[in-house]
């Protein structure tokens, strides 16, 4: 069981969370597809759910805040970029063509946070740990095992995020897709919008890992999720894309044994 005991390093990804209007049926879904733990949080939490896989947070599910000026946000997860600085990273962001979504603000003494979209569009958030480092149960069935960047700008991308400890370089075996480095490791991937449907904008999304992609998928549909790409092999495992009830979407994909692929 992949276990996180120390601070991210600058730039890799260290968390992910659901913004959805019914949050409990949000839980209720990710504990039979995953077997997340989780209930809605205090009030003074904002009613945010930490869920948990095997006793260490996994992700986060909070329900949509209610807006009387403007529509309400579509359903979707939010990945989070490990910084030793928000402030200070979000001021990079905006002198480098992004923009700010939440401005900086802290969580309780958890850590402090901001949510800002890249040049091309991608939303994306930021995490300086205090007390809670994000993910500690990663790589694993029902957890997150990669962040992948769709972007209509691979160049303008690169040089945005290298503002944020992020290396984009071409990835062996894997042509027009590129591998995001950081802390010394790849953490995530990059590509155009190729093969995202017609007029897709700009996005992040999570790939969470599993034991049997088909399986997963099956349950998914049983439980009225929506398939967006059915299962396939690529190099790297068995993949699909989906839908939770809600619209939210994320991949799945069980992957290739190291050595393997």
């Amino acid at each position: 069981m992949p276990e996180v005991t120390e601070r991210y390093e600058p730039g890799v990804p260290c968390w992910v969370d659901l913004m959805v209007p019914d949050q409990q049926a949000a839980l209720d879904f990710y504990k039979d597809l995953f077997g997340w733990q989780g209930e809605i949080g205090p009030p003074e939490a904002g009613g945010y759910s930490i869920c948990t896989l095997h006793d260490r947070p996994v992700a986060g599910i909070m329900a949509t805040p209610a807006e009387d000026d403007r529509p309400a946000p579509p359903p979707a997860w939010t990945m989070y970029l490990a910084t030793e600085d928000t402030d200070a990273a979000t001021q990079r962001i905006t002198d480098n063509g992004g923009a700010l979504l939440v401005p900086p603000v802290d969580v309780m003494d958890l850590g402090r946070m901001a949510v800002a979209k890249d040049p091309t569009g991608a939303v994306f958030g930021l995490w300086q740990a205090k007390e809670f480092i994000g993910a500690r149960t990663v790589n694993e069935h029902g957890a997150v095992i990669w962040s992948e960047l769709n972007t209509s700008g691979v160049d303008a991308a690169t040089s945005f995020y290298r503002n944020l400890a992020i290396e984009a370089g071409p990835m062996d075996g894997a042509p027009g897709y590129n591998a995001l480095n950081a802390g010394g490791r790849t953490v995530g991937g990059m590509q155009g919008l190729e093969n995202s449907p017609p007029g897709a904008p700009s996005h992040w999304i999570t790939y969470f890992a599993v034991d049997d992609t088909d399986s997963v998928v099956d349950a998914l549909i049983r439980a009225d999720g929506s398939v967006l790409v059915p299962p396939f092999d690529m190099m790297a495992g068995r993949m699909a894309v989906v839908q939770d009830p809600q619209g939210a979407a994320f991949a799945l994909i069980r992957p290739v044994p190291m050595g393997n692929a």
